[in-house]
């Protein structure tokens, strides 16, 4: 935890601890402004954040931040304004973890799908059984649609990996995937009925 502290210090206001920082730019002044307030900060945070070691961490955060934001407001009840900024802090803080784990969720999901999707013959056939009728097929498909087929099935790359890799959009590898499946099924169905 940070202490800061002086004699002096401890007899002045908060007002006149403000005054100080903002004239001396002083970090030991403000500090000792905010040991006084050390205890509600993290008070806050646990009740938030449900974490002692992440609001201990964020108690020391709030005070780099309040370095920062004390020069940008007119500060005249120092004890409301610093709660409502921990307050503030710790839900854009709880807001950025939770976008994260909804991205990571949506990420798993999405694997999850591609691994629960029905197998078709086509998605069962590995690149060392392939028959020429299949590489006849294939090579036949638009090119997005054989590149996304080929990255997907015989590099084991997900949607995101092929997005990055070929510089399109998410949906449009999706759509490249299936319709390069529906072109190879009707293309392989189409030489089975030749034969």
């Amino acid at each position: 935890m940070l202490i800061f502290q002086k004699n002096t210090e401890s007899k002045l206001s908060d007002e006149e601890l403000i005054g100080n920082y903002l004239r001396d730019k002083d970090p030991e002044v403000l500090g000792s402004l905010y040991q006084r307030y050390m205890h509600l900060v993290y008070g806050v945070c646990l009740k938030y954040l449900k974490d002692r070691e992440e609001s201990k961490d964020t108690v020391i955060l709030i005070f780099e931040k309040l370095l920062i934001e004390i020069e940008r407001h007119e500060v005249h009840n120092f004890k409301s304004w610093l709660y409502v900024m921990t307050k503030n802090f710790c839900f854009r803080k709880l807001q950025s973890e939770g976008s994260q784990l909804k991205k990571f969720q949506q990420y798993s999901e999405e694997q999850n799908m591609e691994s629960t999707i029905q197998m078709s013959p086509i998605d069962e056939v590995q690149p060392e059984n392939l028959t020429d009728a299949l590489k006849h097929c294939i090579e036949k498909l638009k090119a997005e649609q054989r590149e996304c087929i080929e990255l997907f099935y015989f590099n084991e790359k997900c949607y995101q990996e092929i997005s990055d890799i070929q510089n399109l959009p998410l949906n449009k590898v999706k759509s490249n995937i299936q319709n390069g499946k529906r072109n190879l099924k009707i293309c392989l169905e189409s030489n089975n009925e030749k034969e």
